[in-house]
C-alpha cells in the first residue's frame, strides 16, 4: 500500500495551499529569483494567496484534465495533507511540466517518491500525457535524488538548472521498481 495518496481539493479547502505558499520554510527553494510578480515575495519566496484569488485559480487549475492537473498529497494513514503535485501543458512544447511541493514539516519523511508516482500514473495512464519534465537548480540535492530514483532522466544542465524527463515509456519500464 503507498503511503500516500492524491486528494483533489475542494473550493473551500485551498487554505492548506494557501497556508504552504506563505510558509518561508515551505517556500525558501523560490526566494530570490526576482519573479516580478505582486503577490511574490522575493526574500522569502512565498507568493500570497489571498481568498479572493481562489475562485479564478480552482476555475483554472482544478476540473481541467488532461490540460492541467493539481491535488493535495495526503499522507494515507493519518489523513494529513503534506504537500501538492500539479502538472500542465507546456505553453512552448509538446510535453506536460510537473511540479512537487512538500510542506516543511513533513520534508524527509518519505513522501516525494510515491506522490511522484502517483502523479506520473495519474498523467500517463489517466491523462494520456506522453512526457513530463521537471526543472529546478540542480543544488537541490534531495529533489535530484528523488526523480532520478523513481525514472527521470536528465535531459541537461543550463545556467545551474536541471531538466529532467519522464516519458510514458520510461514510466512503464520502472512502475514496478516501486
Amino acid at each position: 500500500m503507498s503511503k500516500v495518496k492524491l486528494y483533489v481539493p475542494k473550493l473551500d479547502e485551498l487554505w492548506f495551499y494557501e497556508k504552504m505558499m506563505s510558509d518561508p520554510d515551505t517556500m525558501s527553494y523560490n526566494a530570490h529569483y526576482d519573479l516580478g510578480f505582486d503577490e511574490y515575495h522575493d526574500d522569502t519566496g512565498c507568493i500570497d494567496f489571498p481568498r479572493e484569488q481562489w475562485d479564478e485559480w480552482y476555475a483554472d487549475w482544478v476540473g481541467q484534465e488532461p490540460v492541467r492537473f493539481f491535488a493535495y498529497i495526503k499522507d494515507a494513514v493519518s489523513g494529513e495533507w503534506v504537500g501538492n503535485v500539479n502538472f500542465h501543458k507546456s505553453y512552448g512544447g509538446d510535453w506536460y511540466d510537473m511540479g512537487i511541493v512538500l510542506y516543511a514539516p513533513f520534508r524527509g519523511r518519505g513522501y516525494s517518491a510515491p506522490a511522484l508516482r502517483l502523479m506520473l500514473e495519474h498523467a500517463f495512464e489517466a491523462c494520456g500525457v506522453a512526457e513530463i519534465h521537471n526543472d529546478f537548480e540542480v543544488t537541490r540535492e534531495a529533489a535530484l535524488k528523488t526523480h532520478l530514483a523513481v525514472g527521470f532522466k536528465e535531459a541537461g544542465v543550463t545556467d545551474g538548472v536541471v531538466t529532467l524527463v519522464m516519458t510514458k515509456e520510461d514510466f512503464e519500464a520502472h512502475k514496478d521498481e516501486a
